[in-house]
């Protein structure tokens, strides 16, 4: 039997030498020059910042960790890690010989006479060698999905810490405009009663006046939708948080701190972080591996079981004294008249390792793009916001003269109030520019796959 079995295994290895590899990355997948950056160094940029250092505020902090502890996402994507552990472990298991432990017992006689009692007490043992990578197939596929299980949770995460991000400068937004817009309304209530003192004095008329209330009933009605908005929001907040509804401390716009490192880094790296392009060569591993079984199938299965025992019936007497007993055996077991069927199955799993070899690759120009955007939205934003604050500057310095030109004539008091308005308008165009410089970050944090911790 020893004989049989070292035949068949040293048959079998032959046969298959050559056919497993492991998983390696296609060659021809272009992962260069996917976005547009004249960087030279070997640094990573803001690939190879935490959230922590991204994210400095800290009451954006607080909040983040809050949202990852309760968020309910987060803790079915950690479920998902736990099924794909105990996949994992059941792939390991599977070689490992399986043992059965199965007594039987027996009563017999003849013209009810004494009964004769026999009983076997066999432990039966199988094992799969895995000479043709069955079980090694299955247990590198098991491995992809718990690194693919692993991905999807900082894929979840990642979405979370930015969700949280725009959430909180969100509402830093609208405090922002709310403030404003409540400096402005005190203004216009003056400017109103200013217009209706001159109107009194004759120096104006009720078309003035009307115009002013328009404009600051205008300015009442924005305050009262910012005020909505910012209570939509919060409960928007709360049940990404996992909390009830509540107010939270915001802190302001203006106490953003760019990070040091603000940068693409080098495509290969940086966009190789990515949980989407980890997903996508997972999915492509995964089929790797497929494929690597259904052309195992096609070679033949060997099976080694025995079984070993303690018995009283051996054949030899009515009552006979216990004897141990054992046996062993191998065997083989060919497809046969499967071929087309197992060719079939073979030419499907090439086509799909094939659509997932393309997908993986689009997932890399849609990452790139992704950069792309985010880098050119922080550059567009960086160049208003000069522009912006020397705009604002220039409005200020309008309302000013128009004051002063005011006091010689009242008839320029309309040019004051087209002055405020002007600024007003500027001033709201600034908070949304860095707003949305602060987005652009955001942006570009999630499109590098989410820093260097999750």
């Amino acid at each position: 039997m020893k004989k049989i079995i070292m035949t068949l295994t040293a048959t079998a290895l032959l046969s298959s030498c050559g056919l497993y590899k492991n998983y390696q990355r296609p060659s021809d997948i272009q992962m260069d020059n996917l976005y547009r950056t004249s960087q030279t160094t070997d640094s990573l940029g803001m690939a190879s910042l935490s959230w922590r250092e991204v994210f400095t505020d800290p009451k954006l902090q607080t909040l983040i960790s809050r949202g990852l502890t309760q968020n309910t996402n987060m803790r079915s994507a950690q479920l998902q890690i736990e099924q794909a552990q105990a996949a994992l472990s059941i792939a390991k298991w599977a070689y490992v010989p399986s043992l059965a432990f199965a007594p039987q017992g027996s009563l017999s006689g003849v013209d009810w006479g004494k009964a004769t009692q026999t009983y076997t007490l066999p432990v039966a043992a199988s094992w799969q060698l895995d000479v043709f990578g069955n079980l090694l197939n299955a247990k590198k596929k098991a491995k992809v999905q718990l690194e693919n299980s692993k991905v999807y949770k900082q894929a979840v995460q990642t979405q979370m810490i930015a969700a949280i991000a725009n959430y909180y400068y969100s509402l830093a937004l609208l405090d922002e405009q709310l403030r404003l817009s409540m400096e402005t309304e005190k203004i216009w209530r003056k400017n109103v009663e200013m217009t209706r003192a001159l109107m009194e004095a004759g120096q104006s008329n009720l078309a003035a006046v009307s115009q002013t209330e328009a404009n600051y009933y205008n300015i009442c009605t924005q305050i009262t939708d910012l005020k909505l908005q910012i209570s939509n929001l919060e409960d928007d907040f709360a049940a990404l948080l996992g909390d009830t509804p509540q107010k939270y401390e915001i802190g302001s716009l203006k106490d953003w701190k760019v990070p040091g490192k603000l940068s693409a880094g080098i495509p290969m790296a940086a966009l190789a972080n990515r949980p989407d392009v980890k997903m996508a060569e997972a999915q492509l591993a995964s089929a790797y591996y497929t494929t690597a079984s259904a052309r195992a199938s096609f070679y033949p299965t060997i099976n080694l079981s025995g079984t070993i025992g303690f018995t009283n019936s051996l054949g030899g007497m009515i009552i006979n004294p216990g004897k141990w007993i054992w046996n062993a055996m191998a065997s083989l077991t060919q497809p046969l008249l499967q071929n087309g069927r197992l060719r079939a199955q073979l030419k499907i799993s090439k086509a799909q390792q094939e659509q997932a070899k393309l997908s993986f690759q689009q997932t890399l120009l849609n990452a790139g793009a992704d950069v792309n955007a985010a880098l050119a939205k922080i550059q567009s934003t960086e160049e208003k916001h000069g522009l912006y604050a020397k705009q604002v500057q220039a409005m200020e310095t309008a309302v000013r003269s128009t004051q002063a030109l005011m006091k010689n004539s009242p008839a320029n008091y309309l040019q004051v109030l087209t002055a405020q308005q002007g600024l007003l308008s500027t001033q709201m165009a600034q908070i949304g520019n860095d707003f949305s410089q602060i987005q652009a970050a955001i942006e570009l944090y999630q499109a590098l796959g989410g820093g260097s911790e999750y």
